[in-house]
């Protein structure tokens, strides 16, 4: 078969298959079933014209609904300053993810520990990484930390009302590195203290796994949490929303000693669910055992700052086999995209769009109840945008009624619970015929 876009010359391939002990390129698929090789023409389409490249996809887009988005459950809708969407795209940012050079990395490398340096703050905590793929597999790096750190112990809690997608992820990477997985009961939709405490008494836990906005959008009160595992010799580590931290306590305040989540909220867009943005933040002492990169300040023999890459310890092209991540996208472009966001908005503009949608959050939740079709699955207990109600029709009745109406109602986590987001991107116009809407249900 010839490849055109292929560099090596027949000489090429024949010194290689030699090298390999085999006679022909088909010699190395000789292992793979018949019934799995393709033997077909690939259905590719003719040649197109620009023009006709575009208007393919402009009809291709024109399939996609343009929804009023009410849910959440981990993501949000949120503005994008147009300006991050012009910076991220200029060449010398959109390619350069790999700063191994830092006499030519400069600016990449000045972006990520400003990044680490604002993701700090946020957190309240010392240290930052950049970066994991997302809030999910973040958390389940800071799991094998706890276990890296406690060394003889491999036993793990988390929280019944961390996110339930952390959970399945936090469970399978358990699953294959040989740690033990217990669930924390909750009371009332948030951690019960008390199981946590007795899971503790039993002395072979290595990490606490909470979360602050917990899977009904409660925000939860983790006083005493900190010295309770503390006492018991394990880290405590808490799953964030990022933007919620620029006005609720930090995993810092509450005495953590990581704190992790994704950044998807600092104005990353929807986009079908990705690319996102994973944090790791850590107390220093625990800055050797962080996955990813860590970029420190320093100064060249001439004394002007510049800045190194200062751990990378985890990274395949230092421990190859024993790597955890090489995430270049999310240490480049990504990183980038959220710190440009946080330097626009500033600490008072993030805890502004955080009141717009608690404003409306709050607004929307007192019109449903007031339609007698739904209720608060937890009156008592205090949220930010996100809540959960419990609807006396079936919850897949609105979800599918308001769809009808180019609204995405909330995401359904129960025959008849409804989980609702509000940021600053709903009018009140458009929550008002939400609730329109369930009451005519």
């Amino acid at each position: 078969m010839s490849h055109r876009y292929f560099p090596h010359t027949d000489s090429d391939i024949d010194v290689m298959l030699k090298k390999c002990g085999v006679t022909s390129l088909d010699d190395l698929y000789a292992d793979v079933p018949e019934q799995l090789l393709f033997r077909r023409d690939y259905n590719l389409p003719d040649e197109m014209s620009e023009k006709e490249v575009r208007d393919f996809f402009n009809k291709l887009g024109k399939k996609n609904d343009d929804l009023v988005c009410f849910a959440g459950n981990g993501f949000y809708d949120h503005y994008a300053p147009a300006v991050i969407g012009s910076l991220i795209a200029r060449s010398e940012f959109l390619t350069a993810y790999t700063p191994y050079q830092p006499e030519i990395s400069q600016g990449t490398l000045q972006y990520i520990f400003e990044y680490q340096s604002m993701m700090c703050r946020l957190t309240g905590m010392e240290v930052s990484n950049a970066s994991m793929y997302d809030g999910t597999t973040a958390t389940a790096e800071a799991m094998m930390m706890a276990v890296a750190h406690a060394r003889k112990r491999n036993h793990v809690l988390i929280s019944s009302t961390v996110n339930q997608a952390v959970i399945d992820v936090v469970k399978t990477y358990a699953g294959y590195h040989g740690v033990e997985i217990s669930l924390i009961d909750e009371v009332d939709g948030v951690t019960s203290r008390e199981s946590m405490k007795q899971l503790l008494a039993k002395g072979d836990v290595a990490g606490v796994i909470v979360a602050t906005r917990n899977r009904y959008g409660i925000i939860e009160d983790f006083t005493g949490f900190a010295e309770d595992c503390q006492a018991a010799k394990a880290l405590l580590i808490m799953n964030c929303v990022a933007l919620d931290l620029a006005t609720i306590k930090t995993p810092g305040e509450w005495g953590a000693d990581v704190a992790v989540g994704d950044a998807q909220s600092l104005g990353i867009p929807l986009s079908f669910g990705g690319p996102y943005l994973g944090f790791f933040c850590a107390k220093k002492s625990l800055m050797r055992k962080i996955p990813g990169r860590i970029v420190g300040a320093t100064k060249d023999k001439d004394g002007r700052r510049v800045f190194v890459l200062t751990l990378q310890a985890r990274e395949q092209h230092i421990r190859r086999e024993k790597a955890t991540s090489n995430i270049c996208s999310n240490q480049g472009l990504m990183s980038l995209y959220v710190t440009i966001y946080m330097s626009l908005m500033g600490a008072k503009g993030m805890a502004d769009v955080n009141l717009q949608g608690c404003d409306g959050a709050h607004y929307l939740a007192d019109k449903l109840v007031a339609t007698g079709k739904c209720k608060l699955t937890f009156p008592n207990s205090p949220f930010l945008n996100e809540f959960c109600v419990t609807t006396s029709v079936p919850a897949q009745k609105i979800v599918d009624r308001a769809l009808e109406e180019g609204i995405l109602a909330g995401v359904q986590i129960a025959e008849d619970r409804l989980l609702i987001a509000v940021t600053e991107m709903q009018t009140v116009k458009e929550m008002d015929r939400l609730v329109e809407i369930v009451k005519s249900l």
